[in-house]
């Protein structure tokens, strides 16, 4: 599972070469890397930043843009959080699930810049308790050269 998730985040991270975005959620102390947001399906791989030793979430994200214009996209997608230090306590990797429904909107002046609202309900892996979660944050959207 580990060797997935390494692999996973390195061609995520090879694809930020190309055109990609890069996200900082500063309420939520959450950084992404995403593939194309603007192609109709794209993976978010976020980390949380809060802490080093206490909680090293990662959740992956599958999003599919539901309508894509050329200011502003509307996507959704499911999300799962692995947290790995888990394996030190003898826990699952596994923390839970998320539905991420959000919008990517261009800042005019800036056009690589994009505000990014989203809400996010978040269920443990045992569907017992969850929350609704809401993003708010900076997108810096990758151009390809030409």
């Amino acid at each position: 599972m580990k060797h997935i998730l390494t692999a996973l985040l390195l061609s995520v991270t090879l694809s930020a070469l190309g055109q990609a975005s890069v996200a900082y959620y500063p309420f939520n102390n959450i950084v992404t890397v995403s593939t194309n947001p603007n192609r109709v399906a794209w993976l978010d791989a976020r980390l949380q930043t809060n802490t080093v030793f206490g909680s090293l979430s990662t959740t992956l994200c599958p999003m599919v843009n539901v309508v894509r214009k050329t200011q502003v996209n509307y996507y959704t997608g499911l999300g799962v959080r692995f947290n790995f230090l888990n394996g030190l306590d003898n826990r699952s990797a596994l923390e839970g699930y998320s539905l991420h429904v959000g919008v990517r909107a261009q800042v005019p002046f800036v056009p690589p810049l994009r505000v990014a609202f989203e809400l996010a309900p978040y269920s443990r892996k045992d569907f017992k308790t969850g929350n609704l979660q809401s993003f708010l944050g900076l997108v810096y959207q990758f151009q390809k050269r030409r």
